[in-house]
């Protein structure tokens, strides 16, 4: 397994904004778009990512809505394999499978396409997204890949926030890759 030094970690994490009090009062919001349009720090993460997963013999990345959309698309193309969107609910055309899951205050849903990895039993699946909170998307997210009997291989993560435990929740469904740990 290929691991970032702490230098490059650091180069990470210094490309990444913190937005003080968004979306709400007491929320430090983690910025990803200056980590985007720093070419040295996105190159740098995409590398890693394509040498990490390349020899797993992915069939495809699925990227959960939104901003894992950019990382598995990026990623899939490297890798030359297929991407599959995981969409907040009622955002795919076709016919889905979704999962619930809770929120602070109530419930959402995501969802898939019934035939995302085209029918392929045990198709190996990668799932991404940019950042680890408490893990409700991610584990929703893992259930419906399995759902659809895909074999979840792995779910990858830029940024996870530590103090709220979420990691701890997605491993009950699948090995989980985290760069950044704040």
């Amino acid at each position: 397994m290929t691991e970032l030094t702490q230098e490059e970690k650091q180069i990470l994490l210094n490309a990444i904004r913190d937005v003080q009090d968004f979306p709400k009062e007491g929320i430090v919001f983690k910025d990803i778009t200056t980590l985007l349009n720093d070419k040295n720090a996105f190159s740098l993460l995409m590398n890693h990512l394509e040498k990490r997963y390349k020899e797993y013999n992915l069939d495809y990345v699925a990227g959960i809505d939104s901003r894992g959309f950019i990382f598995g698309a990026a990623l899939a193309d490297r890798l030359n394999i297929g991407f599959v969107p995981v969409r907040k609910k009622g955002k795919l055309p076709s016919t889905t499978v979704c999962e619930k899951y809770e929120l602070e205050y109530g419930f959402d849903e995501v969802e898939i396409h019934l035939d995302a990895f085209h029918g392929k039993t045990d198709a190996k699946v990668l799932l991404i997204d940019d950042l680890l909170a408490t893990g409700g998307t991610a584990n929703a997210s893992a259930k419906l890949i399995k759902n659809v009997k895909a074999n979840l291989v792995e779910a990858c993560f830029l940024l996870n926030l530590t103090f709220l435990n979420g990691k701890q929740r997605v491993e009950q469904h699948t090995p989980v890759y985290t760069i950044l740990d704040v």
